[in-house]
């Protein structure tokens, strides 16, 4: 790659380019395996599973899809929160040369039928409380076969004490048949012993499903090249790290992007993954007392209700080595707090399933500028371009659309060859991003393209006005959204949580944006309200409430 302004910025040790070991990540297991063979691999609630005892496991589910006919090539449907049995099927289907294909268990059976019928797969593994609906959905999929997983196969205690982690037990009694398997009682029928790797480096690897926003979900396909490569750039842009030694948390679930790069660069490293199916607050709080990992990942609305959580600052925190943060873009006063609160380090990330999914991060070491992304990482080009044409490339400080170019790049969407050519046009995916560089080659986010508001011709990026309003000291969460207007043709509206116990009134958020915004920033609405609606990693969703708002407008027209 050519010299980039962001190259002098580079932390040392960490290369501009990079000669990639064409190792995939079932390959990285084995290594990890031999290497630190009595090393956890995994810590779910207490239990621990070694990396002799995973690459095992991974090797008994291997033989046991194959002799179910899975061969290679077939996409195999895995719907499961973050429990063991995610990552050890993950894996044995990468070990088979077959394909992952990432289902939401939070989703809905009709978001299920779409995404199953789009991937073909005729093999599901999922959660036990789900094989009700799996069953319902084979009549309208090619789901012929039901592996169940059971949350409590793999605790260290009875399955009575699981409640205190999560709110449901997500457990049903299965009776096993030729079309329904308990994970745990299908694989120890199995050996051990090593099968041969048919996870090959330019193979198809994954297909991700994008929540999108808009219309159906899109599958992101992604070779173990991309996963191979993503994870080798973010270990490069740590040159302090250190193979066999650390831990961290899998805030994310597996079957998202950040998620599945963060279990992947876990392998890659031989560290530890603490497990947790329900990545809130307290449940991490109680992690953070029984485990003390070294790495924290997670979206901005964990980071703020850790920070508005008492018994999160009153923990002695030296044991973590630093945070990253993905999904969206981290307030200024959060960044402040957790710095202020530990001592250690924001790795903010930028980028999105398509490109496996980092494209940028903060430097870790050097100059560090809030409010930014960071800068591109190894092998990655960034450009932002002119958004109406796409076709002229912006200087520092012009906004227009993110585009990304780098071995991370997805091979395109699954079935979906239109889509595929639209987003990605010679070699550069189109984010649908709207940002900026500064002089230094330092990426801020601006919004999405489809949530800028046009307010009286004025451009208005609404995500601006969410990071002033969460530096309020009685606000825990804000969203704002272009919503319907008369005169103005659209209108900022605000969407807000107040913290527990503070009261406060519309003229009160009025009148502290006016003290620092332009007029036309300044929202015309304010709602309170419980909580805001958020995907399934944490992340606010806007398109939720503009949705809301736009159902609102039409019955009032009625």
């Amino acid at each position: 790659m050519a010299e980039k302004v962001w190259h002098k910025f580079y932390p040392a040790g960490v290369p501009r380019n990079i000669d990639y070991q064409k190792v995939t990540i079932s390959e990285a297991l084995t290594r990890s395996a031999q290497k630190y063979p009595n090393r956890p691999a995994l810590e779910y609630m207490g239990k621990r599973i070694s990396y002799k005892e995973l690459d095992g496991m991974v090797n008994q589910c291997a033989r046991a899809l194959t002799d179910m006919g899975v061969k290679k090539g077939d996409n195999v449907a895995v719907c499961l929160p973050n429990i063991p049995q995610v990552v050890i099927a993950d894996l044995a289907i990468f070990r088979i040369g077959a394909v992952i294909a990432q289902n939401n268990p939070l989703y809905t059976e009709r978001e299920l039928e779409y995404q199953l019928n789009d991937s073909g797969s005729k093999v599901i593994i999922t959660m036990s409380l789900l094989v009700p609906r799996m069953q319902g959905l084979m009549k309208k999929t090619k789901i012929k076969k039901i592996i169940a997983c059971h949350i409590h196969s793999y605790l260290p205690f009875p399955k009575k004490q699981l409640f205190p982690y999560v709110k449901k037990a997500m457990h049903r009694a299965i009776e096993e048949t030729d079309s329904l398997k308990v994970f745990s009682n299908l694989i120890k029928k199995y050996s051990s012993a090593p099968v041969k790797d048919e996870s090959k480096w330019d193979n198809l690897a994954t297909i991700i499903y994008t929540g999108g926003t808009t219309g159906v979900s899109k599958g992101v396909m992604l070779s173990h090249k991309n996963l191979s490569s993503n994870v080798q750039q973010i270990q490069t842009w740590f040159p302090d790290l250190t193979f066999g030694t650390d831990s961290m948390v899998a805030t994310y679930p597996l079957f998202h992007s950040a998620g599945n790069i963060i279990s992947c660069f876990i392998i890659w490293m031989g560290w530890e993954q603490i497990l947790i199916p329900r990545p809130e607050p307290k449940g991490i709080i109680e992690i953070l007392k029984r485990t003390k990992p070294h790495w924290l990942p997670g979206v901005p609305t964990i980071f703020v209700g850790l920070l508005n959580d008492p018994d999160f600052r009153k923990m002695d925190l030296t044991f973590i080595k630093g945070f990253f943060s993905a999904a969206a873009p981290l307030a200024p006063e959060t960044l402040r707090d957790l710095k202020d609160l530990t001592g250690a380090t924001m790795s903010e990330i930028y980028g999105m399933t398509e490109v496996s999914p980092a494209a940028t991060m903060t430097p870790s070491s050097g100059t560090i500028k809030a409010g930014t992304v960071g800068i591109p990482i190894a092998d990655t080009d960034v450009k932002v371009m002119d958004p109406e044409t796409g076709k002229k490339e912006l200087g520092p400080g012009e906004t227009g659309e993110i585009i990304i170019k780098g071995p991370q790049l997805m091979m395109g969407y699954y079935n979906k060859p239109k889509e595929t050519k639209e987003a990605v046009k010679d070699g550069w995916f189109f984010t649908g991003d709207l940002g900026f560089f500064d002089k230094d080659g330092y990426l801020s986010i601006v919004d999405r393209k489809k949530d800028m508001v046009i307010a009286g011709g004025y451009n208005i990026y609404p995500v601006e006005i969410d990071n002033l309003l969460y530096e309020h000291p009685k606000i825990l969460e804000a969203c704002c959204a272009g919503v319907p207007d008369k005169y103005r043709g659209e209108t900022i509206k605000a969407f807000i949580v107040a913290k527990p116990g503070e009261t406060l009134t519309a003229d009160e958020v009025v009148a502290y944006c006016k003290k620092n915004l332009a007029a036309y920033k300044v929202p015309k609405a304010v709602e309170f309200m419980d909580e805001l609606p958020k995907s399934v990693v944490g992340k606010v969703l806007r398109r939720k409430l503009r949705d809301m708002e736009m159902e609102r407008a039409k019955k009032a027209a009625k």
